[in-house]
């Protein structure tokens, strides 16, 4: 017997948002924790709230079209100071900040078909689409560090000089504000709901903002007489670029093999153990669709119980998992009774055929 979470809508069971706390997790403090939060934004793979599929996809999309005209409207302003200015530094992080917009295009499209209903041949939906996403983002922000390191060594063995300094460093401080701004939505938004995908290009625009500062610094560098400050920045963009890239490509291979954080799975075993009536819990599975959870386990119960005393303590178990794992909006449980009857060996001896303990249980004897 199973029991899916598509009963509860007969049991008038609101899993409206509920407040989880965090429980046992340190983080580092001072300084160096706001570096890192900066750098890797903290998340335990799961939001403080449980929102309903459609307000969190609609959620995502709004935040994809706000950061999608910020990023263009940046990009487009620095690349106008490149074609006057000559900057190999901004030119790197202009190419940076366009392909960073360009990625909030197929997340707007991922977020539509997640919206999507399941059909007979896509079963558990479209919520998928994001992981894709997240994919062809890697590859953007990937591509993006092959050209600006191309640039950059092109720049320092062909030197040119850098025009209108000033305005390149006004250039780098609202490339710095637009993409901090960005970041900031993005992160928020993509914890809130659970995007792997929008978190990352969160991420993905927060570099950006400090490789802005860093095109600031290459042109304090020329104004104070070191022209190759320029190139040399735009390395160094390019080693920045490469970090994100890797704990970018390690947050969607993680998503595209199923793997989920393990506190997730700790809550929802606490949570079914917790259930009245409960004597055990089999093959607990979680796994991501999207920035949903989906639940499979299987519960033991007294073989005693009768078949409608058994299904009330599976939805009971249900109800307990979608109130207490953030995101979690599905699951199945199958019942299985409590085994009562006990297998014993019976050690028979070879002449006499007789019990008798003390023979050697050598895969002969009969069980009795």
């Amino acid at each position: 017997m199973s029991n899916s979470s598509r009963d509860q809508d007969h049991h008038g069971h609101d899993h409206g948002e509920h407040g989880h706390d965090n429980g046992g997790h340190e983080h580092a403090s001072g300084v160096r924790g706001w570096v890192l939060s900066l750098l890797q934004p903290h998340s335990h793979d799961a939001a403080d709230s449980v929102d309903s599929a459609l307000e969190s996809s609609a959620e995502g999309i709004r935040a994809v079209k706000i950061s999608l005209v910020a990023l263009g409207v940046t990009a487009f302003a620095q690349a106008v100071v490149v074609v006057l200015t000559g900057s190999v530094a901004l030119l790197a992080d202009t190419i940076h900040n366009f392909s960073d917009a360009l990625t909030a295009i197929p997340l707007w499209v991922a977020f539509v078909l997640g919206r999507r209903a399941p059909t007979r041949r896509y079963t558990y939906g479209y919520g998928r689409a994001e992981d894709l996403a997240g994919i062809f983002i890697v590859v953007m922000i990937a591509l993006s560090s092959v050209l600006a390191g191309y640039e950059s060594i092109r720049r320092l063995l062909n030197p040119a000089p850098v025009s209108y300094v000033w305005v390149v460093i006004a250039a780098g401080l609202t490339g710095f504000a637009g993409n901090e701004l960005v970041a900031v939505y993005r992160i928020r938004v993509g914890r809130k709901i659970g995007s792997a995908a929008l978190v990352a290009d969160g991420l993905h625009a927060r570099t950006d903002g400090f490789t802005s500062l860093a095109v600031v610094v290459g042109a304090i560098g020329v104004l104070a007489g070191f022209p190759l400050a320029d190139p040399v920045v735009g390395l160094l963009i390019t080693v920045a670029i490469l970090f994100v890239l890797k704990g970018a490509a390690t947050d969607i291979y993680r998503r595209l093999m199923d793997a989920v954080d393990p506190d997730l799975v700790d809550a929802a075993e606490i949570s079914l153990r917790a259930t009245p009536g409960v004597v055990d819990v089999d093959d607990l599975r979680l796994h991501w669709i999207g920035h949903r959870v989906r639940a499979e386990t299987g519960i033991v119960v007294d073989s005693a119980m009768s078949l409608l005393q058994a299904h009330a303590i599976a939805h009971d178990a249900q109800h307990n998992l979608l109130h207490q794992v953030p995101k979690l909006t599905d699951a199945t449980i199958h019942v299985s009774p409590a085994a009562t009857t006990k297998l014993t060996i019976t050690r028979r001896s070879p002449t006499t055929g007789l019990a008798d303990p003390s023979v050697p249980f050598d895969g002969v004897n009969r069980l009795g």
